[in-house]
């Protein structure tokens, strides 16, 4: 397949035009003008598929909630949203629950699923603070447990990229020590002060789950985890742009201050993609209404925002397009360690999305083969 006169996002972060040849699911070769005759796309734009690496389900489905049939049916919603590949994220569940959930996880990440493809797990809880639980349950909420932590690393088949954890809990500096080893350490619902963040960082930890959202401040006398993550340099910060989670001034301003640092999520659940109602997320009733999904206490619980929408919503904030589309393409995988997805260059998955002026999106392809989306 050869696709001509198209304005590609380049590898170095700008657009510029050129042709794409994909043979056998990858991207054979990117060049000014390749010989041979191929579909026009001129006017047209070619970015990388989007990664999502923290999403909890959509379209009635939870990565949390073991079924066959259902993740299908959210690989093909991921896939026709613009999203190619993701983490499959879970909750603060019980231990057994979890093992349970990593075996079918694993399983699923070695299909075809006719959509988006996992490229790994993102472990969201149990080794969290319950003052900043959020929308995690309490009643399942653990210190770290290095055992714990293997256990289901290998019922996942070593599949889980992503452990979030809170550095102040007791043990947690021996644990980044170790799960360093085989996942990138999230620093995540934490009431860390800046220090104990900052320690955690030195630690090994290099990542922040959902930046502004259930964590410690910045406060002028009291920086937080908020102000340790701004000023550790190479660590990355997953955001939501959904325009509920943050004002749109944050958005502008992080962007602005962590250049190629920031990786834009969903943190959708299974409202993702239907109407407002009553829906679960981690066992907890969660309502939506006019996008936004709460507890009943009215504790923000995910969002129901894809993340081409959420990507879309960036730029409308006035986040240049450049820095919008790294940030939901390249910068989450790399932070995660996938190299093979994420930029438009020779050697990589061949993972589109075709949009226009402004950025709505037209078509994808997955691994080479276009996405029905009708």
């Amino acid at each position: 397949m050869l696709l001509k006169n198209a304005r590609v996002f380049h590898p170095d972060y700008h657009f510029e035009k050129a042709d794409v040849r994909i043979e056998n699911g990858r991207i054979l070769e990117v060049a000014s003008s390749i010989a041979g005759g191929g579909e026009n796309l001129e006017g047209q734009t070619l970015i990388p598929g989007l990664c999502d690496i923290h999403s909890h389900g959509c379209v009635g489905g939870d990565w949390s909630r073991p079924d066959r049939n259902a993740y299908r049916k959210m690989a093909r919603y991921y896939a026709q949203n613009g999203v190619t590949s993701l983490c499959a994220t879970t909750m603060t569940l019980a231990a057994a629950e979890l093992e349970g959930i990593m075996e079918a996880l694993g399983r699923f990440a070695e299909e075809e699923t006719g959509g988006a493809y996992l490229t790994g797990i993102n472990m969201e809880g149990p080794f969290f603070s319950k003052k900043r639980k959020g929308a995690q349950s309490e009643e399942h909420i653990l210190d770290p447990d290095v055992a714990l932590f293997q256990r289901l690393q290998a019922c996942s088949g070593g599949r889980i990229r992503l452990c979030d954890i809170a550095p102040e809990l007791p043990g947690a500096g021996a644990f980044i020590e170790e799960v360093k080893k085989s996942a990138v350490i999230s620093l995540a619902h934490t009431d860390a002060s800046y220090e104990t963040a900052k320690k955690a960082f030195s630690l090994g930890a290099c990542h922040a789950t959902h930046l502004y959202n259930a964590m410690s401040l910045l406060v002028h006398r009291e920086p937080g985890v908020v102000g340790a993550v701004l000023d550790t340099p190479g660590v990355v910060a997953e955001l939501i742009s959904d325009g509920i989670h943050l004002h749109p001034a944050v958005v502008r301003l992080t962007f602005s201050i962590l250049r190629g640092r920031v990786a834009l999520i969903s943190d959708s659940i299974e409202a993702c993609g239907m109407p407002n109602g009553e829906y679960e997320l981690g066992g907890q009733p969660v309502t939506v209404q006019n996008g936004k999904a709460t507890l009943h206490d009215g504790t923000i619980a995910g969002s129901a925002t894809d993340l081409f929408t959420c990507m879309r919503r960036a730029i409308s904030f006035g986040v240049p397009p450049e820095e919008a589309v790294r940030a939901a393409t390249s910068t989450p995988a790399e932070s995660i360690g996938v190299t093979s997805t994420g930029k438009i260059e020779a050697g990589r998955s061949a993972d589109l999305c075709l949009v226009d002026d402004d950025f709505c999106l037209q078509r994808v392809w997955v691994r080479g083969r276009e996405i029905d989306r009708g």
